[in-house]
């Protein structure tokens, strides 16, 4: 990208707690971007709203409210908007509901990535970053996590969901020559986050004076990932665009690259509910309980390639984070 090219930005999920925050970066740098929700209840569509009404301020920010599994009204925004990259983040979220609800997931993230690759190969975008998840990377023992593990054991259908996302990339890379690259995200914690994952429903029940529920008795380790830190990455890494040079090994297209985003700082799920009751000032009452189906029990990412390519590795300290976290939590909620 030349200095100061202005260029137009789909991005889906741009209610959702990643999207809205890299839409508002890309519109402060200069870019014109459209933003998708569908703003659907899997949590308070409120907090959504409210979120939207963050970044009203922006002039070169423009919502609408659409699925993107509606085919015919894709295909025309695409046509009609002519978007140079698309940063596709919509997705149904959640191990646990992927259980619960199955079809939600084949709809949003199966059907809607295809709808997606579709509008990017047809309407000549010139990059498609898109969610994948460090989920994919299942049961595995070798740590840290690489691009390069071995990732067919998937033990919740989300993330079979998300390394299906990735075989799809890939083929179109291959196929139609549209570079893609794919973002392996390391549980994203911060103001404004989901109130489904933990950080947001420990400091919630904590302050109700309800109990948490710990799974595997605690025995668990997370890489919690700060979210301008997730940004940061997002923002940096769609201006790298894999190209053809260097030609293809007949192994990977070389227009496809997988990232992880983590803080490679493991945390014992222990310390970090001791991080929330140090900035709420109040112990929690934890309720111990076994392995949850779906769930792993590490996660821990290598951000070596990324750090290669843009010079940028996460580094937010989980006390830092987890204290604006709890800020954040008791302006917003009063």
């Amino acid at each position: 990208m030349l200095r100061n090219e202005k260029l137009k930005y789909l991005v889906t999920g741009a209610a959702g707690f990643i999207g809205n925050f890299v839409a508002e970066r890309l519109c402060q740098q200069g870019h014109e971007v459209i933003g998708l929700d569908n703003l659907n209840d899997y949590y308070d569509p409120n907090l959504k709203l409210a979120r939207l009404q963050r970044i009203e301020y922006l002039k070169s920010f423009h919502f609408i409210k659409m699925d993107i599994t509606d085919r015919e009204a894709m295909s025309e925004l695409f046509a009609t908007e002519e978007f140079d990259r698309v940063i596709h983040l919509a997705a149904q979220a959640g191990v646990r509901y992927s259980i619960e609800n199955p079809m939600a997931y084949i709809d949003s993230n199966i059907v809607g990535m295809a709808v997606i690759l579709e509008g990017c190969r047809h309407h000549d975008v010139k990059h498609l970053v898109y969610a994948s998840s460090s989920s994919v990377y299942g049961m595995n023992k070798k740590v840290p996590f690489t691009t390069e593990d071995h990732v067919d054991n998937p033990v919740s259908l989300y993330a079979a969901t998300k390394k299906s996302n990735e075989l799809m990339a890939h083929a179109y890379s291959h196929l139609y020559a549209l570079p893609t690259t794919g973002l392996r995200f390391f549980t994203v914690y911060g103001p404004w986050g989901r109130p489904d994952m933990a950080p947001m429903k420990f400091t919630k029940a904590i302050i109700e004076g309800r109990s948490i529920d710990v799974y595997n008795y605690g025995k668990m380790q997370r890489d919690f990932t700060y979210i301008d830190d997730i940004v940061e990455g997002v923002i940096r890494i769609q201006n790298v665009i894999p190209n053809a040079q260097g030609g293809d090994d007949n192994a990977c297209s070389p227009l496809y690259k997988l990232y992880n985003i983590g803080n490679s700082q493991p945390v014992e799920l222990e310390e970090f509910i001791t991080c929330i009751e140090n900035a709420l000032g109040k112990k929690a009452i934890k309720n111990y309980m076994p392995m949850q189906d779906g769930d792993v029990v590490r996660t821990y990412a290598d951000v070596t390639e990324l750090e290669n390519e843009i010079n940028f590795k996460p580094n937010t300290l989980l006390q830092g984070g987890i204290k604006n976290l709890v800020d954040w939590y008791n302006a917003f909620y009063k």
